[in-house]
């Protein structure tokens, strides 16, 4: 692993229940203590069972994962900032950290007709693109596109 150019990073969505959730445990798990990871959505709900099932296929354990409220996130401990919001309204942070915006659609596509094995594919893409983009954090390669 490559050195990181900060030491706190937060991803937000709106439930904090999938996408945000996921970024979490991937960071966590690829960056250790090295970072500090936070996650948190403008609406908290619960985190989604089926985000848990694509993390465990990578021995990711979300389970004692809670919904956190962007609210009760303090900006100056907050380095980094990346929205994972494509549909809906991004939440607002308001800090002088520096803003990615990985635009991924919900996983959940709860108004989707869909079996059990289906709506898990659309989660472990979610998990894989959201892998992709934090390896790419440490690299450099990043992609900004801001808010």
């Amino acid at each position: 692993m490559s050195e990181a150019d900060f030491e706190s990073v937060l991803f937000l969505c709106v439930a904090n229940s999938a996408r945000s959730q996921m970024a979490e445990g991937l960071a966590r798990e690829h960056f250790g203590d090295a970072v500090r990871v936070q996650s948190a959505g403008s609406a908290p709900s619960r985190v989604n069972p089926l985000a848990i099932e694509a993390m465990a296929e990578l021995g990711i354990d979300l389970s004692t994962h809670t919904s956190k409220s962007v609210a009760t996130i303090d900006p100056a401990s907050v380095d980094l900032v990346v929205t994972l919001c494509a549909e809906e309204v991004c939440p607002v942070f308001l800090s002088s950290a520096r803003r990615f915006h990985w635009p991924l659609q919900d996983p959940d596509r709860k108004h989707e007709d869909l079996t059990h094995a289906q709506r898990l594919e659309h989660f472990r893409v979610a998990r894989d693109e959201i892998r992709r983009r934090i390896e790419a954090l440490v690299g450099g390669a990043a992609e900004d596109r801001g808010d």
